[in-house]
This record gives C-alpha cells, sequence and structure tokens, in this order.
C-alpha cells in the first residue's frame, strides 16, 4: 500500500465514481448506530432512574455497565455472534451494551445534581412521584443526558466500523476492502465518512448540550431574581 501513488484528486475521482456504493454503506452505518443508540435509550435511561432512586443497587448496574465498555470491542462482537449469528443484528446489540454505560451513568449523575429546592417546591404542588420525575427532575437532568448521548454516539461510529468482521455493513466494510486488497483510496473513503460523521455527530449533540445548559441557567437566574425583587 506504501508503493500505492495517490492523490486528494484520485480519491475524489474514486468516491465520485463509487458514490451510490458509499452512500449506501453511510446510510447503512448510521441506521446501525441509530438502532444501538435508540435501544440504549429506551434501556439505559430507565436504569440511570433507577440508579437515582437506589444507592446500592447503583453501584451494581454500574459495574455492569462499565464493564462492557471495558470489554475489547471485537471480542465482545464475537461472542455476541455466537448468539445472534452473522449480520446487523450482532452489530446492533454490541452498539447497545457499549451505549449504556455512559446514558445510565450521565442520567444517573444528572438526576442526582437536581436541587432540592425544585424537588420540594413540586411537592409543596402536590405533584406525585412521577410528575416530580418528568416535569421536573428530568428535564434539569437533561443537560447530562445529552452529555451522555454524545459520548455513546461518537463511540458507537467507532465501534460500528468493525461490523464487516462479524457480517456486518456500513462504512468498515470500505475501509476493510481498502486494507484486504492494498487500497488506500478504498481505506479511505471509508474512513474518512467514518470520522466526519463522529466529528459532526459531538458538534451537534455539543451545541445541543450547551443551550440546555444556557436555558437552564437563564430560568434559575429569572426565578432568583424573581425571589429578589418579591423580597
Amino acid at each position: 500500500m506504501s508503493n500505492y501513488e495517490w492523490s486528494i484528486a484520485d480519491l475524489l475521482s474514486y468516491m465520485g465514481r463509487n458514490s451510490g456504493m458509499l452512500w449506501e454503506y453511510f446510510v447503512t452505518h448510521v441506521m446501525m448506530v441509530l438502532g444501538g443508540i435508540v435501544l440504549a435509550l429506551a434501556i439505559g435511561i430507565p436504569l440511570g432512574v433507577l440508579c437515582s432512586k437506589n444507592e446500592k443497587l447503583a453501584k451494581f448496574i454500574l459495574a455492569v455497565t462499565s464493564m462492557l465498555q471495558v470489554v475489547p470491542s471485537l471480542a465482545l462482537l464475537v461472542l455476541l455472534m455466537l448468539v445472534f449469528g452473522l449480520g446487523t443484528t450482532t452489530v446492533v446489540v454490541g452498539l447497545l451494551l457499549y451505549s449504556l454505560n455512559p446514558i445510565v451513568r450521565n442520567t444517573y449523575v444528572g438526576l442526582k445534581q437536581v436541587n432540592g429546592s425544585y424537588v420540594e417546591a413540586g411537592r409543596g404542588l402536590g405533584m406525585s412521584s412521577l410528575q416530580l420525575l418528568f416535569q421536573v427532575r428530568f428535564p434539569l437532568a437533561l443537560p447530562y443526558v445529552i452529555s451522555g448521548l454524545r459520548i455513546a454516539a461518537v463511540i458507537a461510529i467507532g465501534v460500528a466500523t468493525i461490523a464487516p468482521l462479524v457480517g456486518g455493513d456500513g462504512l468498515g466494510r470500505e475501509i476493510y476492502s481498502g486494507l484486504n486488497g492494498q487500497n488506500p483510496l478504498r481505506l479511505y473513503a471509508g474512513a474518512i465518512p467514518a470520522a466526519l460523521l463522529a466529528i459532526v455527530a459531538d458538534i451537534i449533540f455539543g451545541v445541543l448540550q450547551r443551550k440546555l445548559n444556557f436555558a437552564h441557567r437563564t430560568s434559575n437566574s429569572g426565578s432568583k431574581q424573581g425571589a429578589a425583587s418579591s423580597k
């Protein structure tokens, strides 16, 4: 591969000629990541809520999700392949397991960081536990949840590139085709979109997180000013 002479123009030409195939790989890659992330949110947020209510259970759940993330990604996918077989299902389940830790942990931390005065104010208004969770605690914890989602998305995009090793598709297929065929054009045609996808996801969730933080700071300062003027 090192003796293969190529230029940026060659890469752009290759990507232009194979745009249909690369677009298909890109969409498949995004769909696998979305599948894993959505499942991780559906499971991780309730687990984070459960952790915030029971500290002993929190230690166990967080330890399990941390261990799942420590397992090398290829090893985890191979173990899952024994259960789910070759294909996209194995990849999506692997992405789910890899994405759980940041989502569970950040949901737990976010709920624990909620100012107790807001909860007491809600109780004073006669709110039930569920109302307090959905109308007070969880909205205030959203910046933390988005931060966990941001981490999970970037991890999932990276892990999804090894999907071809367990029968999956996505941009990783072009990367491994380039490696096996010693073709840098195919390698970079898969690697560059995957890297850009991770960067864009990180930027989008970062902006969303900052906006939520700003909204909370604004509402908090507004409530403080209102309390001061009433005095």
